[in-house]
């Protein structure tokens, strides 16, 4: 037998442990990375976080109230995780009036704001939807790029609980805005007199939410504060009177349309519930709410703009409460004028086989919620990012319709507007009433609520 050198035997060995020693340094090395704050800061993860949510929130098909509910509570917990990164910002407790002042971190200890920041927002929205499991995948996705940071462990456990504390809070605090008691409400009661609105085609669905002006405001101080002007009297009975010559408006403008206008239309339709009929089979197609959209051009503009991760909560946080309030205040006027909606007068007296280019939405015409939210929306960020902010509109290009470019949060908020008389299924008083109706709420939720110091 040939007589072998132990080197032989050992060569092996040694490159397996140099090896073992060599992972254990690059992970030891990762680990205590001293830059891990600033990969942590990249605003993209919180960003593809809040598209998650709005992907379940379509997924769930959630009514345009619960939506804004939904990002409301989970954009504030976020606002306020990720306003201890930025010693300029101040707490929104107090300025909305029943929220309690928010746990504080640790003094001397180190914290990652922009990871608390995230998985307070994923957090909040999963406690809030039905679809847990989807967000259980974005969660574990955002953890795994936190720790992929290089972040020390004490850091990360710590920022953990900071969230979890944060989350706990906000979610105690929501559950005081009489959301479960209206789930027990009476549903909406049809009327004989025909100036209220009745259940339309195809679904003939039921009003949805009939109590939401029961669910506390958040700046507001009452559902009431900002009431539209009231809607046009009824009568179609008398074809000179204006509520006639309103109902003529909205036929022509479906029977004569363009086909820019017919883009203007589908693209701010916005109908979690456009039910498909073919025979006797019905099916639904998931839509983004209203509120989701605007909330996705927020994203939009922060990413256009590359504001930083506070920026950016701040903005959500911002545009979050106006929807929040603006559907408190457009529900309680749709609710209370209980308008009937043009599809069912005009085929009633005009043309009874005339359809709206947009399906009608389940619940009463006037105020019109696109023009109430859009004209929110488009005045608080006009605030955070001013008058001439241009940007490429592609939140629709999911659901097969192209981008829309605007040159301002305005421009778009008119287009938003005018769209439902397009759609045909509101009339102008709806629309311009419901434009002032917004543009008052957005100005004073940026008169009252001021998150720098």
């Amino acid at each position: 037998m040939q007589n072998v050198p132990l080197y032989k035997f050992l060569e092996p060995m040694f490159r397996l442990l140099f090896a073992i020693l060599f992972c254990i340094l690059i992970i030891r090395c990762k680990k205590d990375n001293k830059n891990f704050q600033a990969e942590a800061a990249d605003p993209a993860i919180f960003h593809e976080s809040v598209k998650a949510v709005t992907d379940v929130i379509v997924h769930d098909i959630f009514s345009p109230p619960v939506a804004s509910r939904i990002y409301v509570y989970a954009s504030i917990g976020a606002y306020e995780a990720s306003r201890f990164g930025d010693s300029t910002l101040v707490s929104l407790a107090g300025q909305i009036k029943h929220l309690p002042s928010t746990p504080t971190p640790e003094p001397g200890k180190e914290y990652c704001f922009p990871m608390a920041t995230t998985l307070t927002f994923l957090k909040i929205g999963k406690a809030l939807i039905f679809s847990e499991d989807t967000l259980s995948v974005q969660l574990d996705r955002a953890m795994d790029f936190y720790k992929k940071t290089g972040m020390p462990e004490d850091v990360f456990d710590r920022t953990v609980s900071f969230s979890d504390s944060i989350v706990n809070h906000i979610l105690t605090w929501s559950s005081g805005d009489n959301y479960k008691q209206t789930r027990s409400f009476p549903k909406y009661s049809l009327q004989k007199d025909p100036s209220t609105w009745k259940p339309t085609p195809p679904g003939y669905m039921d009003g949805i939410e009939p109590s939401w002006n029961k669910i506390r405001p958040f700046v507001m101080d009452s559902a009431q504060q900002f009431k539209a002007l009231p809607p046009t009297v009824y009568n179609m009975t008398d074809k000179n009177s204006k509520y006639y010559k309103e109902a003529f408006e909205v036929y022509e403008a479906v029977k004569n349309i363009t086909d820019e206008n017919k883009e203007i239309a589908t693209f701010w339709d916005c109908n979690p519930y456009k039910l498909n009929v073919t025979g006797h089979i019905m099916h639904a197609t998931k839509k983004i709410t209203p509120g989701g959209h605007w909330i996705n051009i927020v994203g939009i503009v922060c990413k256009s703009a590359k504001t930083n991760i506070t920026k950016s909560a701040l903005s959500y946080a911002m545009v979050a409460i106006g929807l929040a309030d603006a559907f408190i205040s457009c529900w309680d006027e749709k609710y209370r004028s209980n308008a009937v909606r043009p599809e069912t007068v005009i085929n009633e007296f005009i043309d009874p086989d005339w359809l709206p280019l947009l399906q009608t939405p389940p619940f009463p015409e006037y105020s019109s919620g696109h023009s109430v939210a859009s004209s929110t929306s488009a005045v608080i960020l006009t605030e955070l990012f001013g008058d001439s902010m241009a940007y490429d509109d592609d939140t629709e290009v999911e659901f097969g319709l192209p981008v829309r470019s605007f040159s301002s949060f305005n421009q778009a908020a008119k287009e938003a507007c005018i769209s439902r008389l397009y759609g045909g299924i509101h009339f102008m008083p709806a629309i311009t009433n419901g434009m002032t109706q917004g543009t008052n709420i957005g100005n004073y939720i940026v008169e009252k609520v001021k998150c720098r110091k």
